[in-house]
């Protein structure tokens, strides 16, 4: 078995995802045995909506931004792919094209599998179209979610949820306190909860006067999870 040369906490990150952590060990090897290492500068492409899809992903470290370009020709932040979540499989299914952009977010390495061994892998082992399939099942859920507290809940409740959220994935505990890794402009979470930059800032200084965050140059800093989550929970 080929096994892809990996650092330690980039194995790690794979092999404690949510997701690949609860398939086989036999499924989990013969993905691994698959799969090459590429690593990624900040900002590289990686690909672009309209692009045929070749190949299957799972991030080691790193993020990768999933964006989209508006009609008057912006660049729209949907969502990071965070460590230990594998992405790209849904147009190797429809054989459809891609539908975003996706590039690297800081130095990203990433667990690359190729079109052929993909299908391969699907052939050789029925675990992973059940695995994928509640793997997608997630996602839709996800997104209903997301669509929910769009249309119900207020700007600040959605905030700072999505802040609780990146605190989850890219959360270094300090102390008391938890600094998430992921350099994040004001502007890329505005888009990412569907509003303006200005209203996302003055609800950031409202979260930094009640002692739940501290604001520094594209960074967060988590000082009260607790009070974070409560005003998530607001209607």
């Amino acid at each position: 078995m080929n096994t892809p040369v990996l650092t330690m906490p980039e194995r790690n990150n794979i092999e404690s995802g949510s997701w690949f952590s609860k398939l086989s060990l036999q499924l989990r090897n013969a993905i691994l045995s698959r799969s090459v290492v590429r690593r990624l500068a900040d900002g590289a492409l990686l690909s672009s909506r309209g692009q045929p899809a070749e190949e299957w992903c799972g991030v080691a470290k790193g993020a990768v931004r999933i964006s989209s370009v508006s009609l008057s020709g912006k660049q729209i932040t949907l969502t990071y792919v965070e460590p230990g979540v594998w992405f790209g499989d849904i147009s190797l299914f429809d054989g459809l094209p891609r539908t975003h952009d996706a590039n690297a977010h800081g130095a990203t390495t990433l667990l690359v599998v190729r079109k052929p061994d993909f299908k391969e892998l699907l052939a050789q082992h029925v675990e992973l179209y059940d695995a994928l399939l509640r793997l997608n099942c997630r996602r839709l859920r996800l997104m209903f979610d997301v669509v929910e507290d769009l249309n119900t809940r207020p700007l600040a409740a959605r905030l700072a949820k999505q802040i609780v959220l990146l605190a989850r994935s890219y959360g270094i505990t300090d102390g008391e306190e938890i600094r998430i890794g992921l350099q994040l402009a004001q502007e890329d979470l505005a888009q990412m909860l569907g509003a303006s930059r200005q209203r996302v800032n003055q609800e950031l200084k409202g979260f930094e006067r009640d002692g739940a965050v501290r604001i520094e140059p594209t960074r967060l800093v988590v000082l009260s999870k607790d009070k974070l989550l409560a005003i998530a929970s607001k209607q």
